[in-house]
């Protein structure tokens, strides 16, 4: 088992775990999920939206570059909510990749390529972004939006 990284303790975490075939049609379905938790999470219209959008952008990198459109792969999606914020993995099961080898979408050289630009959407729209090499094999798309406390006065607080 491991620990969170800030040491707390994440009994408060709660935590859906879904495993998608690679499929098309897995990517809206993963979009309409999280933005569902989301909301449920208290994020507003327009965090919903991104975050939906980084969600989209992660399961159609780990279909088309994980996958390789491959039906008996599987990609994996997990949805953390701290007390804090959103947290969410796309594990697929390819070979993996280093993001200092995806082409920056900005440079003069790249603006009519499609290559990064998932990559790009998800670092705009998220707080905390990173990939990494899964222990289980694959590229691992962590995730995550902060919560913004004290916008709204939570309905169960005292008075």
């Amino acid at each position: 088992m491991s620990h969170p990284p800030n040491g707390r303790s994440n009994a408060d975490n709660q935590r859906i775990e879904v495993t998608l075939e690679s499929l098309l049609d897995s990517v809206s379905l993963a979009e309409e999920m999280c933005t569902r938790i989301a909301g449920a999470a208290g994020f507003d219209e327009d965090d919903c939206f991104k975050i939906g959008m980084s969600v989209r952008e992660g399961v159609i990198n780990a279909y088309n570059y994980g996958s390789q459109k491959q039906r008996d792969k599987k990609i994996f999606l997990t949805f953390e909510l701290t007390p804090d914020k959103l947290v969410i993995y796309v594990r697929d099961q390819g070979k993996g990749f280093r993001l200092e080898n995806v082409p920056d979408p900005l440079a003069d050289e790249n603006l009519l390529k499609s290559s990064g630009r998932g990559i790009f959407l998800m670092r705009s729209f998220m707080d905390e972004f990173d990939v990494h090499h899964a222990r289980e094999g694959g590229a691992e798309i962590v995730m995550a939006k902060r919560l913004h406390h004290g916008a709204h006065p939570e309905p169960h607080a005292g008075r």
